[in-house]
């Protein structure tokens, strides 16, 4: 297929990345004015910990979440895991929803019924706060006996200029089923990003070592490139929920790498789609198509 001097090309792959859970501890700290404040050793390094999380817990506490803080990146913190692998907001996630659930069921203790708003049964009992450190823990044994993942399929077009070998990714379309998506605006801005991380893999990023010495020769980004607003242009992602409680009581699913997995593929069936060349090793360069 043409458009205009330039070659065409679809194509298609499949991504999975493992639907990990590890343990997960955190401290919840409810107060008379009807705020909570959730503790963890967590991190964020991008992906919105801190907002998922305290979306979270005002969820299962029933609040507003500018009633809820989240307190993370302290040593001191109860023990969390580390910020990898797809795998944060599955476990923190699963022991603030834990958690939550045993302190409202004190607060229901406290106050002789079920429910009750909690700012005021402690202000009644003259408590200054109410609080429980809870550790979760992975159902090892019931995940044990299934193949737990999240998944997804790409979908890119490519358009090659042939007389100097350039490569565009005009459209990128991301289908994933990443269990329940706990904040649709930020997941959708983590799968645009894995495209891009994709795209990036696909065709501008190497890294080149010096094999006499072990040093690698482009640990910047003058040298290792990235691809930039003039590499990108129209992604869409479309997330196919999952209604899953063996992968934990939240039905989480990680996505973080999820999301370029496939992307690089799918490009580099689009590049044999336009011109008829199989390139296997990455990234696809001017020169390995003239």
């Amino acid at each position: 297929m043409r458009d205009g001097k330039l070659l065409v090309g679809w194509g298609v792959a499949t991504g999975r990345w493992g639907a990990f859970q590890a343990p997960a501890t955190v401290k919840i700290v409810l107060k008379p004015d009807g705020t909570a404040l959730v503790q963890s050793a967590a991190s964020d390094m991008g992906p919105g910990t801190y907002t998922t999380i305290t979306m979270i817990a005002a969820e299962n506490l029933g609040l507003p979440m500018e009633k809820v803080k989240f307190e993370l990146g302290n040593s001191d913190l109860p023990q969390a895991p580390v910020h990898g692998g797809s795998l944060t907001t599955a476990s923190i996630g699963t022991a603030v929803q834990e958690c939550c659930r045993k302190m409202m069921k004190k607060v229901g203790e406290l106050a002789g019924r079920e429910t009750a708003d909690f700012a005021s049964v402690l202000r009644t009992k003259n408590l200054d706060k109410l609080e429980e450190t809870h550790q979760s823990m992975p159902n090892f044994g019931e995940r044990g006996k299934y193949s737990i993942a999240s998944h997804g399929a790409q979908f890119v077009e490519v358009k090659v200029d042939e007389d100097i070998g350039k490569i565009s990714v005009t459209r990128v379309l991301a289908m994933t089923a990443a269990g329940k998506v706990i904040n649709p605006k930020a997941a959708h801005s983590q799968e645009m990003g894995g495209a891009i991380w994709g795209i990036g893999m696909a065709l501008t990023e190497e890294t080149e070592i010096d094999h006499r010495y072990g040093r690698i020769i482009n640990p910047n980004l003058q040298h290792y490139h990235v691809p930039t607003n003039g590499d990108v242009f129209e992604i869409e992602t479309v997330f196919v929920e999952e209604d899953d409680k063996i992968v934990n009581p939240l039905g989480v699913k990680g996505m973080g790498e999820l999301g370029m997995v496939g992307v690089p593929a799918a490009i580099a069936n689009a590049v044999f789609h336009a011109t008829g060349k199989r390139i296997r090793d990455l990234p696809i360069t001017p020169a390995k198509l003239m």
